[in-house]
């Protein structure tokens, strides 16, 4: 696996994601890794969703001659309840597709293949593959150029030597805007949402999280007014609605807040969200980012029993969950939140608790998951080993979902749906699936946007 000096590098990019719930999301990671490869080489990104079948894949494949084809692999399966869907297979489909039609070395990357990095590499039989942030691709490209086959390089994972999570990708990360990508026009269409990230890695602690594995436990800002003029590009390529992919947009208070400015300057006029945490110090936070331009808070709550929160490692309780409702809607913002039932010491009292209090957030929407699913490395996974309720040695790649002891999964399930009684913004795992097909209708009726917020009563 290596490239003649005097060749010109190929590399094709390839999102294998084609999950369209709730709403279709733009592979943003593939544009931080064209913006980091050499402007020597010739890079092009194809999305799953545009493809036509295999042999559409394989005409493109043909057409560009990659040395090198990286496949992102966002999510290895759905993983927000007990009926999760895999997406393995369908990758194991793509890297056959692509080695039957070129020599290239196949790359993986992504979220899902950094959580599962050696087995996934031997199961889909590519070259190596990337842990953590992509841009790391370009260090590669580098080593195989000098005639290096098996580079031992930060974050790169080849077959038969064991990953290790890597520190943080020390580079600037540079994006290779919307504007330039072929299958921008897919999303446009599909709801009209890019994606806008302002910063990486995750100060919180949650017990079931992976996003300080991926990005690191610090916060790395972006400057604001680089973010400001990325917006505008976004909205000048077509869009007309922005999510902010933060992990949680105001983990850094003050500096959200200087986004949100930085966005209102750059003449932001389309609706924009993300994901907060229901804590906020300074009583006029929510009024200032609804003056820039936000329309949207989907807040991470996942309970309102104080012991859960605690459990979860939650830097709230419920009384503060409260709080940055009420404040949100005050500033006529529209609120969602996030609930996730059957964590550790989750018992019938914990997720009655949560339930009941739900009635004090009026004029919202609730997202519910019963059952946390498990990933290697997170504190939730040392839990159930010390507890005995997994094997040391248990696959976790096939999905394993956490059990309480207290209640059952299909007990919080029944409490659930008694409580939800049919209300359309109680969204529960039974209803998911009707709401992706509503969702999907009004996007082909020229809706755009996240469009939870018309399931408001």
């Amino acid at each position: 696996m290596h490239f003649p000096a005097e060749v010109i590098v190929r590399v094709l990019l390839l999102s294998a994601n084609t999950s369209l719930e709730p709403h279709p999301v733009y592979p943003l990671g593939l544009d931080y890794v064209a913006g980091a490869i050499s402007s020597s080489h010739k890079v092009r990104i194809l999305d799953a969703n545009l493809l036509d079948g295999e042999e559409g894949l394989r005409a493109d494949i043909q057409a560009f001659a990659p040395n090198a084809v990286g496949i992102s692999l966002r999510n290895i399966d759905s993983g927000t309840n007990l009926a999760t869907k895999s997406f393995i297979e369908r990758a194991r489909r793509l890297v056959k597709t692509v080695r039957s039609c070129c020599d290239a070395s196949v790359i993986l990357g992504g979220s899902g293949f950094s959580l599962y990095p050696f087995p996934l590499l031997e199961y889909l039989e590519a070259d190596c593959g990337i842990v953590g942030e992509g841009e790391r691709l370009a260090d590669l490209l580098s080593a195989l150029e000098s005639g290096n086959p098996k580079p031992v390089l930060p974050g790169i994972v080849l077959r038969g030597q064991p990953p290790r999570h890597p520190a943080p990708w020390p580079g600037q990360p540079s994006r290779r805007l919307p504007g330039e990508n072929l299958h921008t026009s897919f999303y446009l269409g599909n709801g009209g949402i890019l994606n806008l990230q302002t910063k990486r890695g995750c100060l919180f602690r949650c017990i079931y999280c992976v996003y300080p594995l991926l990005e690191g436990e610090n916060l790395r800002l972006f400057p604001p007014e680089e973010v400001g003029r990325t917006a505008r590009s976004l909205q000048d390529s077509g869009a007309r609605y922005l999510y902010v992919t933060d992990s949680v947009f105001n983990a850094h208070e003050e500096h959200s807040l200087a986004v949100a400015g930085s966005l209102r300057d750059a003449g932001i006029s389309v609706p924009w969200g993300g994901f907060f945490t229901p804590r906020v110090s300074r009583p006029d936070y929510f009024s200032r980012m609804a003056e820039c331009g936000l329309t949207h808070v989907e807040f991470g709550t996942e309970s309102l029993s104080g012991h859960m929160l605690r459990t979860y490692g939650k830097p709230f309780g419920p009384e503060d969950v409260f709080d940055a409702h009420r404040k949100a809607q005050e500033a006529g913002l529209f609120v969602s939140h996030y609930f996730l039932l059957g964590g550790p010491g989750e018992t019938g009292k914990t997720v009655m608790e949560t339930l009941k209090r739900i009635e004090k957030l009026p004029r919202s929407v609730f997202f519910f998951s019963c059952g946390i699913r498990m990933h290697p490395e997170t504190r939730i996974h040392s839990m159930a080993l010390r507890e005995g309720s997994i094997a040391p040695n248990e696959d976790l790649m096939q999905p394993v979902f956490y059990t309480p002891r207290g209640i059952s999964l299909a007990g919080i399930n029944e409490m659930l749906e008694t409580f939800a009684g049919g209300r359309g913004n109680w969204v529960i795992p039974r209803n998911e699936e009707r709401l992706a097909r509503v969702t999907r209708r009004l996007y082909a009726m020229g809706h755009t946007g996240v469009l939870w917020d018309r399931l408001i009563g």
